[in-house]
Formats: structure tokens, C-alpha cells, sequence
């Protein structure tokens, strides 16, 4: 047993587990012993019940494993509390089905100023595309939109199109698109932000998607009760990722707004996991913006709430064309995508990052736009010198044989996700795999390819885009099937998948001396499951349900 203050009476001790450290020096035990917020003692179940006191609190794991809180290292906190509350369309196909689910939904929300849905497969009408017509049937007198799974395109009926103002269409940005119908209105289809943005305002959870739209903050301020229910939907966006086993959230959106509402939580009653959120650095910023990022950083750096990182996005994504590919679409080729940034913007903003000391994590799907950014980490080297940086590039749904090896060479990351491979879990194998095409399949969602080539590969959902279980995850990335048997297999084994979402994920945060392991002198972070993941066959994964999180010593859910 590895025992650090023994003699002391620990505040909580998990015992009866089959406990997996993911510390290589002391990989397995029976118990565990917090006091004070740490880890005091691993070992077995005798030397760990020497550590109860008349007050200390006892877990019993009856048999179940006992692992490093998960580390969601890619996700959308605040508007994923918000999508909580909304009609969920996953899984639904045909016109029937959609049309009763939004009546149904339309039914018990009399009231609702703006209906909107979520998770909608881009096939939900087989190969027919969704245009407002089809929503104008089924629900012609209110405003009604609904997303995608991956967030980036939706479809609105004509009511909301007319209220935001934009069924004549509008001028976008860059990689925005109001597409338009041969009537010359607005079809319906909107892809990218600027373009869904004026119809989800009209929902009134303008605020819950600052973070992402525009990295600014509200104008005008929130009064004190819009204040307290944006804090509600924080809460609840934190209960559902503690309810999953989640202790340690890498927010991929973020405004000084949301690190302000987190704070406030904090103070009010603690968090119930440690939460890094970001500035987002949108492509008609200018570089003196990044004095936000830095001021941040400063404020908010405690073991509870950071900030320190800038997220970009440099491309969409493949389902709508909006991803930046090297060569043309397989379906479409006289394009290859349009990216958010020039080039030489890019490399200009990250060597502005880089100089102040601040993580990047860049959206980048297609190959172009992985190419691009690894290009703008390169640069950065060049000018700044090299130093442990981290930089993030974010899926890498597709990549090239030649840029593979440069993400070890330049100590980057590969933020990846599971549940993202259609077919791996969720999603549609149809129309990704086509848009793809099969000479790009043995290089797309590559994650053991680029683990082989020596790159740290973290782990996340991309919650709500994805289910935010980061079991299914672990799953999905254990069952992972090639698309064509000439494909290199790109599933993972169950220690390397955990290690993705536990010790990678500290890796990703400058945190591995601290978390994502359970050793002595470590912060409490824990799960307990239902049962020991390591005899459960990969196909039944999903039946385990995470029973206890403890977070900082504390139970912060309990099944």
C-alpha cells in the first residue's frame, strides 16, 4: 500500500472495488482513502479501513471498478444545459415519425415564444434534404427550427425564417450559408452560425450560445433574474456531467460571461467539477482582443476554474460541404471548402497566442484544415521558439499520410471523439462516408494511426453534439469497425481508451502531476461503476452506469 499522513483519520474511503489507478507504479488496488480534497492512501481493503474514523464517510463499490473521474476534454457546457430542455429528435426517421414528435412536443408548450429541436440526422427523410416545406406542414402557424447532431446546420420553417428576417436571405461571413430555394427564398437549410443565429435569438437563449457565436458577452447585461436562471442552466449542464462520472470539464466555447456565472455557483455552493473555460477568438476579431484572454487567465487559474486556452475554428464540418478538404468532396468536385481564416491569419494569431503563454485549440475537420493549423503550430515555433505548449487540434475527422507524423514532431495534441465515426455510434454512416469518399476512409477519425505515430490522442463527446456518456464513448472506441476491410483498424483497446479519457485529459490540461490518476498526494477525483469494467464484455459496456462521482473528496452524485 502506498500511504501518504497515515494515522490520520481519512474524511471518505471507497472500499470493496476493484480499483484501476491508471498509475503504471501501482496499477491496481481494492480501496481508497481522501482527506481534505486529496488522496491519502491507496491500497488494500485492511490497510484502507484503518483510515476510518467515527465520522468518515464510506463508499462500498461491491465489486464495481473504481477509476480517475472522467475528463471530458471537448465540450459545450452551457448550451448543452440549455439543449437539455429541448425536443430531441436522435433516432427518428421519416416524415411521420418527425411530424409527430414536433406536434407532440408543440402540444405541451403552449407558450414556448420559439420551438426548437435537436440531434435531427441529416437523412431524416432518406435522401430527400429538408427544406421549410416540409416543416410548414407539419407545424405552419409557429416558429419551429432544428439541429443537427453536429450543430452546424438547421432547418427552419417559414414562420421563424420570417421573424428572424432572413427568408430573403442576408449576407454572411465566410463559410455561412442561407441556402437558398429557386423562388428565391430562404429553402429552409441554414449552415453555420451566422446563419441559424437571428432564428435560435428568437428562443430567448441568445446568452447560452455567446460563448460559441461571438466569444463577446451580453448586450445588454442579463438583469439579476435572467442572471439566476443562466445559472440554473449551468447547474444543470453540471449535474448531467457529474451524473455521467465527469469531474474535470474542457469547455470548447467560452466568454468571461460563463466563467463569471461558474464563479457565482462557486461561491454560492461549490462546483461539482473543476470546469476550464476558454476565450473564443472569432475571425473578425482583432489581435489586441487577446488582452481578454490573457486577463482571464490571470483571474481565473484555481484548481476549481481556469482559463488559460483560445479556441478558434478554422472550418465546419464534412456533412455540409463546410469542412476544408486538401482535394475536392468525393460528392461535390469542384469544392473544397472555405475556411474561416486565411492561412497567414491563422499563423499571425496563434504565434499572438503562443507569445502570451496560452493554450490553442482549433476546430479543424477536414484535411485542409488540419494541414493549415498544424501549418500555423509550425510557424509558431519558428517565431516564438519551442516550448511545452500543447496546442490542440480539434477531430481531425480527416488528415494526410504526410501531416500524421507532425503532430508528435510539434507535441501537439489530437482532441478526438468516439462518438463521431459514423457508424461508431450514433451518427449516420450516409452522407459522411460519400462526401469522404473511400480514397480518404484509412486516414478518417484516425486515432490509433496518429497514437502509433506517437501523438497524445484525448478523449471527449463534443457534448450536445454528441450523448455525453463517456462510457458509449469508451465503447465506441473498443467496437470500432473499419468502413472498407482494406482500412487500418482505428479502435482502441479498454486501457487505452480509459487512459484517453482520464490520464490524457490531465495531459491535456498541464494537470497530469495532479489528476487523471489516483495516486497519493492527487486530487480526489473519482467514479465508482456499477460493475468491473474489465470482465464486462465490450458489446455490454453501455449497461454500466457510473454509481458515485466524487470530486475534490466530495460526492457530487450518488445513483
Amino acid at each position: 500500500m502506498s500511504v501518504t499522513g497515515a494515522g490520520r483519520n481519512a474524511d471518505l474511503i471507497v472500499i470493496n472495488g476493484r480499483v484501476l489507478t491508471m498509475d503504471e507504479g501501482n496499477p491496481v488496488a481494492e480501496a481508497v482513502a481522501v482527506k481534505d480534497g486529496a488522496i491519502i492512501a491507496i491500497g488494500s481493503g485492511a490497510a484502507i479501513e484503518e483510515l476510518k474514523g467515527p465520522a468518515t464517510e464510506v463508499i462500498d463499490a461491491k465489486g464495481g471498478s473504481v477509476l480517475p473521474g472522467f475528463i471530458e476534454a471537448h465540450m459545450h457546457l452551457f448550451s448543452g444545459g440549455a439543449e437539455l430542455a429541448h425536443l430531441q429528435l436522435g433516432g427518428v426517421h421519416g416524415f411521420e415519425a418527425l411530424q409527430k414528435a414536433i406536434r407532440d412536443y408543440a402540444s405541451i408548450r403552449p407558450n414556448a415564444a420559439m420551438l426548437v429541436a435537436q440531434g435531427v440526422d441529416y437523412t431524416v427523410l432518406g435522401a430527400e434534404r429538408v427544406t421549410r416545406h416540409h416543416l410548414d406542414a407539419i407545424l405552419p402557424d409557429r416558429p419551429f427550427c432544428m439541429a443537427a447532431p453536429d450543430h452546424h446546420t438547421m432547418w427552419a420553417n417559414t414562420r421563424a425564417l420570417e421573424m428572424a428576417g432572413i427568408l430573403h436571405g442576408r449576407a454572411l461571413g465566410p463559410g455561412n450559408e442561407i441556402v437558398m430555394g429557386d423562388d428565391g427564398l430562404a429553402a429552409g437549410e441554414l449552415r453555420e452560425g451566422e446563419a441559424f443565429g437571428p432564428v435560435l435569438d428568437l428562443a430567448g437563449e441568445g446568452r447560452v450560445r455567446l460563448g460559441l457565436a461571438t466569444g463577446g458577452e451580453p448586450d445588454p447585461m442579463p438583469s439579476a433574474a435572467e442572471r439566476a436562471a443562466d445559472r440554473d442552466i449551468m447547474r444543470r449542464g453540471l449535474a448531467w456531467c457529474a451524473r455521467h462520472g465527469i469531474t474535470s470539464i474542457q469547455n470548447m466555447d467560452g466568454n468571461l460571461y460563463q466563467l463569471e456565472l461558474l464563479a457565482e455557483i462557486e461561491a454560492e455552493e461549490g462546483l461539482p467539477c473543476r470546469v476550464q473555460i476558454p476565450f473564443h477568438y472569432k475571425n473578425f476579431m482583432t489581435l489586441d482582443m487577446l488582452d481578454k484572454a490573457s486577463a482571464m487567465a490571470e483571474r481565473y487559474d484555481s484548481e476549481w476554474l481556469s482559463s488559460g486556452m483560445v479556441k478558434v475554428f478554422y472550418d465546419g464540418v464534412l456533412d455540409s460541404w463546410t469542412a476544408v478538404m486538401v482535394e475536392p468532396y468525393a460528392d461535390r468536385p469542384d469544392w473544397v471548402g472555405e475556411p474561416l481564416f486565411t492561412p497567414q491569419q491563422f499563423i499571425d494569431l496563434a504565434v499572438a497566442v503562443d507569445k502570451r503563454g496560452l493554450q490553442i485549440a482549433v476546430h479543424s475537420i477536414g484535411d485542409g484544415a488540419v494541414r493549415a493549423v498544424l501549418d500555423g503550430y509550425e510557424a509558431v515555433q519558428k517565431a516564438n521558439g519551442k516550448r511545452d505548449s500543447r496546442h490542440r487540434v480539434e477531430h481531425i475527422e480527416v488528415t494526410t499520410a504526410s501531416d500524421v507524423p507532425r503532430f508528435a514532431e510539434l507535441g501537439v495534441i489530437a482532441s478526438m471523439q468516439p462518438p463521431h465515426p459514423p457508424g461508431a455510434m450514433d451518427f449516420p454512416l450516409e452522407p459522411t462516408v460519400s462526401r469522404i469518399g473511400p480514397a480518404r476512409w484509412p486516414l478518417s477519425y484516425a486515432w490509433r494511426t496518429l497514437k502509433n505515430a506517437g501523438a497524445h490522442v484525448v478523449f471527449a463527446s463534443d457534448w450536445p453534439v454528441s450523448p455525453i456518456d463517456p462510457i458509449l464513448g469508451i465503447q465506441a472506441a473498443l467496437l470500432r469497425k473499419p468502413w472498407a476491410e482494406s482500412d487500418p483498424d482505428q479502435s482502441f483497446s479498454l486501457h487505452e481508451s480509459l487512459a484517453a479519457y482520464t490520464v490524457e485529459g490531465a495531459y491535456a490540461e498541464f494537470a497530469e502531476h495532479r489528476k487523471g490518476t489516483l495516486k497519493p498526494g492527487y486530487l480526489a477525483d473519482l467514479v465508482v461503476l456499477s460493475a468491473d469494467i474489465e470482465k464486462t464484455a465490450p458489446a455490454d459496456l453501455h449497461k454500466l452506469r457510473p454509481v458515485t462521482a466524487i470530486c475534490g473528496g466530495k460526492v457530487t452524485y450518488q445513483a
